[in-house]
């Protein structure tokens, strides 16, 4: 599994709380990423063994809304993603990938 910046920001997502069933929009939302990216990255992931995903058993009509597809890191996918995250992390100098205010090379803003 290739681990892009898109990617990195999806399993980071995940890594907040690894126990925690998440929705696509619900990822949408918290990482930035457009459906058109979310969405391959899911199928990927989901392909690599990396999470494992399960339709919400609820009546659409009474819910108001369509059931959702909720996704979790596998016990494997949860090693992997720490991993891969770590070694991205240690790559670009200590600059944390998700925290969206840096970049390799660019200082971090200071505190005011």
């Amino acid at each position: 599994m290739r681990v892009t910046t898109a990617v990195a920001r999806v399993l980071a997502a995940f890594l907040d709380d690894p126990a925690t069933h998440r929705y696509g929009l619900d990822l949408i939302g918290t990482t930035g990423l457009p459906s058109g990216t979310m969405y391959p990255i899911l199928v990927r992931l989901q392909r690599a063994g990396w999470i494992d995903s399960a339709w919400e058993e609820i009546d659409p009509v009474a819910a108001g809304r369509p059931a959702r597809r909720y996704y979790r890191l596998t016990p494997d996918g949860l090693v992997r993603s720490r991993t891969e995250l770590a070694l991205l992390h240690q790559q670009l100098g200590g600059v944390r990938p998700t925290d969206g205010t840096s970049r390799p090379g660019t200082p971090k803003p200071r505190p005011a």
